[in-house]
């Protein structure tokens, strides 16, 4: 009997592209795709941070200074270097506040990083990998706050469900090309960026009791999903979320 395979999870002659890849969930996607046999570009405003992670990960990485929300330096970046087969769309930020104190200065903070610039990545990413005739994966970084509310995340909730819709038509988009597209949504991980706002007892309290695993999510809580949307292994998903939220959303 003729049994099926599992399909690879492994990257080897792939090339990847993990931007906000200095730290966090982003150097965690950056560690899996190179453990896994990707050329990985990690990108971030900070040269010496990325310079450290893509030396500790070895295995090829290099590390490209670069501020994505600086549309015309994103769109020369990508023109300039052969087509990535994978994108992780990670860059990202969040001013939590009540909306009534959220100022014009917030607003453009946090959906001109999560919203345009994302958008305008994957666009420069995309015209080179259609170009070159490259099929490949785009995973975007989204949150369960893309999919429920949540208090004093008015712009960020706004930012990552425009992530969501967004992803919705690139897949529409790209299918042709066989480019897929897809977010993953995270709960709260513990990164340098969150591990500050866990210093408050109430707050941690309040996490987890939305968690109903017990417990604040890791990065290497992300990185088989990373690992399973950028391989052959989800060769049929695009359009689509994988929530890892602890069953927060299933409330």
């Amino acid at each position: 009997m003729a049994l099926p395979r599992t399909p690879s999870f492994r990257l080897d002659g792939k090339r990847a592209v993990v931007t906000g890849a200095g730290r966090g969930i982003g150097l965690a996607a950056a560690a899996a795709l190179a453990e896994a046999g990707a050329q990985v570009t990690l990108v971030a405003r900070s040269s010496a941070e990325i310079d450290e992670a893509a030396s500790a990960i070895g295995n090829g990485a290099r590390a490209a200074t670069l501020d994505v929300s600086d549309l015309a330096a994103v769109a020369a970046f990508f023109a300039a270097r052969d087509p990535f087969h994978i994108l992780v769309n990670n860059a990202g930020t969040n001013r939590p506040k009540p909306m009534w104190d959220v100022s014009e200065a917030d607003y453009d903070a946090v959906l001109g990083l999560n919203v345009k610039a994302a958008f305008f990545v994957a666009q420069a990413c995309v015209r080179r990998m259609i170009a070159a005739g490259t099929q490949g994966s785009l995973i975007h970084m989204g949150s369960q706050m893309g999919h429920v509310g949540g208090p004093n995340r008015s712009l960020y909730c706004a930012s990552k469900w425009a992530l969501e819709g967004m992803n919705k038509s690139f897949a529409l988009d790209l299918a042709a090309h066989s480019i897929r597209s897809n977010t993953i949504a995270p709960t709260f991980i513990e990164t340098p960026l969150t591990k500050p706002m866990f210093a408050d007892p109430a707050f941690k309290a309040s996490v987890l009791s939305k968690i109903k695993l017990g417990r604040i999510g890791r990065v290497e809580d992300l990185m088989g999903a990373v690992l399973f949307l950028a391989s052959d292994a989800s060769a049929l998903m695009t359009g689509t979320s994988l929530v890892v939220d602890g069953g927060w959303t299933a409330e």
